[in-house]
């Protein structure tokens, strides 16, 4: 068997472990329920729930922090004797949210009267924190790159910006149509000075075009030394990637559907500290950006 067919077969293994289709672990009303047994490893897991106007959900407690963060419309959060009031946004292509810190061992209802998808990232917790509604006044936005390579990042739960937590690390990404974002590649797979290890999840969302069609974008993750792994391929709205390890990056969005994608990071550490070391290969890509002007198409929400 030639290099061709090796790579071929190892892109197509890693591909099936690693990416999870859109509706793949869908139930009930979850559209995906991404437990850390289910992406082999310790700490992060990630669900999306729909809830039909006016039926409540409830959370069972568990060993979990997760936030309580709308794609679309708002809820209510009844927890710990609390009736917290989220109001959401319509979608994640036209507003950031207020949102839901929920500290593990805690049962949730949700509820809303017109409908809503939530996204429920979470972490394996260690230490309790209080239950805890933040305002959209709390949430850190920035643009990052420049060129093709502009970005909007919006922090949640992002060590200095967002709520505290026990280990959960959560981010959205907004990349506009033709650029790259996650870029360049970088890594957190280890501790040392300058890296901290943490197991991720991309959720993506993709726009659709002016006439309803359905866009794609593409994402990237390849091996460090020492620990293989080789990942190439479209996602769609709704898909998942998983990066236990290596380099990650780009996420590219396909031109004409700008792209949404929701990281949701945690680690052994409890020092809240993200730290993630560019590949030294493509590292001086930054200094282009001095000479660039940022996409005027961003911020997209804020």
């Amino acid at each position: 068997m030639g290099h061709t067919d090796r790579t071929a077969q190892s892109e197509t293994s890693d591909q099936s472990r690693y990416v999870i289709r859109a509706g793949e672990l869908a139930h009930d009303s979850y559209e995906l329920d991404l437990t850390p047994e289910r992406a082999g490893w310790e700490w992060s897991s990630l669900r999306v729930v729909a809830l039909a106007p006016g039926k409540p959900l409830t959370v069972p407690a568990g060993e979990h922090e997760y936030l309580v963060l709308p794609l679309s419309g708002g809820c209510t959060v009844q927890a710990g004797g609390e009736c917290l009031e989220v109001a959401g946004r319509e979608s994640v292509f036209t507003d950031i949210t207020d949102y839901v810190y929920v500290p593990r061992r805690t049962e949730v209802t949700l509820t809303s009267a017109d409908g809503a998808r939530i996204a429920l990232p979470g972490s394996k917790a260690t230490t309790d924190k209080p239950l805890r509604y933040c305002p959209r006044s709390e949430v850190g936005t920035g643009l990052r790159g420049a060129g093709p390579s502009s970005r909007q990042v919006n922090n949640y739960s992002l060590a200095v910006e967002g709520v505290t937590t026990s280990h959960l690390l959560a981010c959205e990404v907004i990349t506009p149509g033709g650029n790259w974002s996650s870029y360049p590649a970088h890594k957190h797979e280890q501790d040392s000075e300058d890296e901290r290890e943490l197991e991720e999840i991309y959720y993506f969302e993709i726009e659709d075009g002016p006439e309803g069609s359905k866009g794609f974008g593409l994402h990237r993750t390849y091996g460090s030394p020492g620990r293989p792994i080789d990942l190439c391929c479209e996602v769609h709205d709704g898909d998942v990637a998983l990066v236990p390890h290596g380099y990650h990056g780009p996420c590219v969005a396909a031109p004409g559907y700008d792209m949404y994608y929701l990281n949701v990071m945690a680690g052994p550490n409890e020092d809240l500290v993200w730290l993630a070391p560019d590949d030294p290969a493509h590292h001086w890509i930054r200094a282009t950006w001095e000479n660039q002007e940022v996409d005027p198409r961003l911020p997209m929400n804020k």
